[in-house]
């Protein structure tokens, strides 16, 4: 992870060191040096972009920070998109797993909306460098990157559309409100993780549980549940 922070870029998620191959014949089977490389790679480029952005990011500023040669970098991907886009499916799964699991616990689907925003925001707050790869970087970057980064939010799309039985107004809710809920929850996150205010991000579950839920409990019922 970037410099000063509680975990070093060399530190696993236990606090040990993470491994590095020794110099030379190390006599290791090809699959295990391949997948460490690679991983050390990903774990270069979420660092790097963290610290400089996509767009300043190099395959060199890469390879550097991962200690591989270009030749090794490209071994593994065809450029620095292609790596990117590892990194960030890697990440975006973990999350989207762990916001689906959360949300299985509770019957109750407001329940599972908030379990769910608590759980994104309590991640992002924890691994700053991985929130700025998930939220911020995708936007900057375009292309494919943008295209993944739309589709992977579809995740918390589904879970809202569960929501619409609960809808007891006489008119239908449009059919954009999902893709516009989500579009306003990660616009706040970003605004935060701009301002660099990554660390107080679960503090914004209060405000995005009500705004979620009020199209579809009424806004009495949805700040009730945003203060449980």
């Amino acid at each position: 992870m970037a410099k000063g922070k509680a975990k070093s870029k060399e530190e696993d998620a236990s606090g040990s060191a993470s491994p590095r191959l020794p110099a030379g014949r190390h006599g290791l089977p090809r699959e295990f040096v391949a997948q460490n490389q690679r991983e050390r790679i990903m774990t270069a480029l979420v660092d790097t972009v963290a610290e400089r952005g996509y767009n300043a990011t190099t395959v060199a500023h890469i390879t550097k920070a991962a200690s591989v040669s270009r030749r090794t970098f490209y071994e593994h991907f065809a450029d620095k998109e292609a790596c990117f886009l590892a990194a960030y499916e890697m990440v975006a799964e973990h999350l989207r797993a762990s916001m689906e699991a959360a949300a299985a616990v509770f019957d109750e689907w407001p329940q599972k909306v908030r379990a769910a925003l608590a759980t994104m925001l309590r991640f992002l707050a924890g691994e700053p460098e991985l929130a700025r790869i998930c939220m911020i970087e995708p936007v900057a970057a375009g292309g494919e990157i943008a295209v993944r980064h739309r589709a992977s939010m579809q995740a918390l799309v589904e879970i809202l559309k569960a929501g619409r039985p609960e809808h007891a107004g006489e008119r239908p809710l449009p059919e954009a409100t999902e893709e516009t809920l989500v579009g306003g929850i990660v616009s706040l996150i970003v605004r935060e993780i701009s301002a660099g205010r990554t660390a107080e991000l679960e503090e914004l579950l209060p405000d995005l549980t009500e705004l979620t839920l009020s199209p579809y409990v009424g806004p009495e019922e949805a700040e009730k549940l945003a203060k449980v």
